[in-house]
């Protein structure tokens, strides 16, 4: 660990935050509009997604830290079919922007907690941009259920990042659990996963982020239901893990505590 590095100490792998944002999450019941497919809601899609958000991602993301996607041809293996994509929760706008330049020209949607569209402004624009908000209500969950089928359907990538929480900046892989690997399994498409890893640059402090994707990987449909989805977290987790031994920069180190009774840590 070098002098004056940032530490982060944390007690559970699956459930710690460390986003920062403390943002009030809005109730996503069956209210919420997740397909929109109606006029304006196109020409909002098409403004955010394709006039403003993938330009910018562009130059963000190269200028700022390098970025560079090895095996991005991989994905051409799902031909027209809509495909799911795993990756690892790294980075607050990284994560937001990296899924749409590595689909490109195809369209991605990204499973996100309800924080990210109850922000008073952005939290308007990022439905825009593709993102899919977990329900809280069934009949939330029934719409949401559709608004994968849509995706898959027109032949979209549908983003997921099973761990959940954002790590800034962590260069393993955490555990994460197999239940978002139902959707490719009961939909029936092909799996990838992507690995951002952290690299060196010359007389830059800023590292390089550098994007590994494998697969494609699929549903052993001889298993039961249960024993699919664990199959497939696995090989995706065990490829998450190769790939992330590349990180050769850690900016934050992360230190397991264990809590005694009646102790907190910030």
């Amino acid at each position: 660990m070098k002098n004056n590095q940032r530490i982060i100490y944390y007690q559970d792998e699956l459930n710690d935050e460390f986003a920062g944002d403390h943002i009030k999450a809005k109730k996503i019941d069956g209210t919420y509009q997740y397909i929109r497919e109606d006029f304006w809601g196109k020409v909002s899609h098409i403004f955010w997604y394709r006039v403003i958000a993938i330009p910018l991602a562009r130059i963000y993301m190269k200028v700022h830290f390098h970025h560079r996607i090895v095996n991005q041809e991989l994905l051409k293996q799902a031909g027209d079919r809509g495909f799911y994509l795993y990756g690892n929760h790294t980075h607050f706008l990284a994560d937001a922007l990296i899924p749409t330049l590595v689909n490109r020209p195809r369209e991605a949607s990204v499973i996100v907690h309800p924080n990210n569209v109850s922000m008073p402004f952005l939290g308007r624009i990022t439905p825009s941009l593709g993102a899919l908000p977990l329900p809280d209500d069934m009949q939330a969950a029934k719409k949401f259920m559709k608004a994968l089928e849509h995706c898959i359907d027109k032949g979209s990538c549908v983003m997921i990042y099973p761990e959940a929480h954002i790590w800034p900046f962590y260069t393993d892989i955490r555990p994460f659990k197999d239940t978002s690997f139902r959707y490719p399994v009961q939909h029936q498409t092909p799996v990838f996963c992507l690995t951002n890893t952290y690299q060196k640059r010359k007389s830059k402090k800023t590292p390089e982020i550098v994007t590994y994707i494998d697969g494609p990987f699929y549903a052993d449909h001889s298993l039961p239901v249960g024993q699919q989805k664990k199959k497939l977290r696995d090989q995706v987790y065990a490829a998450m893990k190769e790939r992330a031994k590349n990180n050769n920069v850690e900016m934050i180190h992360y230190e397991r505590v264990e809590r005694k009774s009646g102790e907190s840590y910030d």
